[in-house]
């Protein structure tokens, strides 16, 4: 077979059906050529027999170590591939038919070495799923880092969706050894050697995270903690945009206790929270055309704000009051 344009990497670690509903939106993927790498860290052995199934439907290499790490697992991955380009993909998403013809516009558009694109929520998900989504996505909650709209000079390619010129992920060594935010860790050190980053609008994955709420705040409460490590490893990353869970948990904070030593500014601060509530659950029901998403969508909002809070308080108390480099363990 001739050498492929893109070679689409994904770790995985155990939910097989999960995997298969990856590899089957993959089957659809139209315009250049392509290849898959999944390298699975599974202790149970139970992905591959889901690979198997598309090797006749997939150019698809599986590649196996049990309980392998998420970077070593992708950097193994990128060490065996033959593209061009490495899209690093997450087997919780689906990808859309077209997504490659859009990379290949963007690529058009703006040549550079190092690209993302957005998540997006699928007609069939879960109300809750999409929540959820809207909770990460939303100009409200995350500035828009996330979505569709974001000022490049800010943006960071995440792993759900990030590709890299193959000569661009080698200069710089690959992922690193962080365990949580190693994505956005490896998007700056991209920056700081000088490539090219872009963002293409068009070219998003549906992105399906986490099905749970306590498995979403646990999820966001990581992402709080390794913001505190990027911060520590890279100098001026730290934004205020960064800070604003924190905000909304010791405002959460100060309200209980004012509503005891001083009620009025219980009670404007109250008023400020209902006042962002409704704007964030108005704006999650009209996206999504259901009134059913208004109370979910605050639900979720609460819990992303309030888990990644903790996750970052959690981390500057271990990392710079008691001292623990690595921090907490994620």
């Amino acid at each position: 077979m001739d050498r492929p344009e893109f070679s689409l990497i994904s770790p995985t670690f155990g939910r097989p059906a999960e995997v298969e509903e990856f590899l089957d939106s993959l089957t659809a993927l139209r315009g250049p050529s392509f290849e898959v790498i999944l390298s699975d860290g599974s202790p149970l052995e139970d992905v591959e027999p889901v690979a198997q199934r598309f090797s006749n439907r997939l150019p698809l290499t599986f590649l196996y170590e049990k309980n392998i790490a998420v970077s070593p697992a992708r950097n193994r991955a990128a060490a065996s591939a033959s593209g061009t380009w490495l899209i690093f993909l997450d087997s919780d998403c689906l990808i859309p038919s077209d997504y490659l013809l859009a990379v290949q516009k963007g690529l058009k558009d703006c040549p550079g070495d190092v690209f993302g694109g957005p998540d997006a929520a699928h007609p069939s998900f879960t109300l809750l799923q999409k929540a959820i989504s809207h909770s990460m996505t939303s100009f409200l909650t995350t500035g828009g880092i996330r979505g569709r709209s974001v000022r490049t000079t800010a943006y960071r390619p995440r792993s759900f969706n990030m590709g890299i010129r193959r000569s661009a992920f080698d200069t710089v060594g690959g992922f690193s050894d962080l365990l949580c935010g190693e994505d956005i860790d490896l998007s700056i050190r991209l920056e700081k050697a000088g490539f090219k980053v872009c963002f293409f609008p068009e070219a998003f994955v549906y992105h399906k995270r986490r099905t749970t709420g306590s498995k979403f705040f646990w999820q966001v409460f990581r992402f709080g903690a390794a913001r505190v490590l990027l911060a520590r490893r890279h100098r001026g990353e730290l934004r205020l945009t960064h800070l604003f869970p924190v905000f909304f948990l010791w405002g959460l904070l100060g309200m209980l206790l004012a509503a005891f030593v001083w009620p009025k500014a219980a009670v404007l601060l109250a008023g400020a929270y209902l006042a962002y509530f409704f704007a964030v659950g108005l704006e999650g029901a009209m996206r999504h055309r259901t009134a059913r998403l208004f109370v979910l969508a605050i639900g979720t909002t609460c819990i992303q704000m309030v888990g990644y809070g903790c996750g970052f308080l959690a981390n500057v108390w271990t990392v710079y009051i008691r001292g623990r480099t690595n921090g907490i363990r994620l």
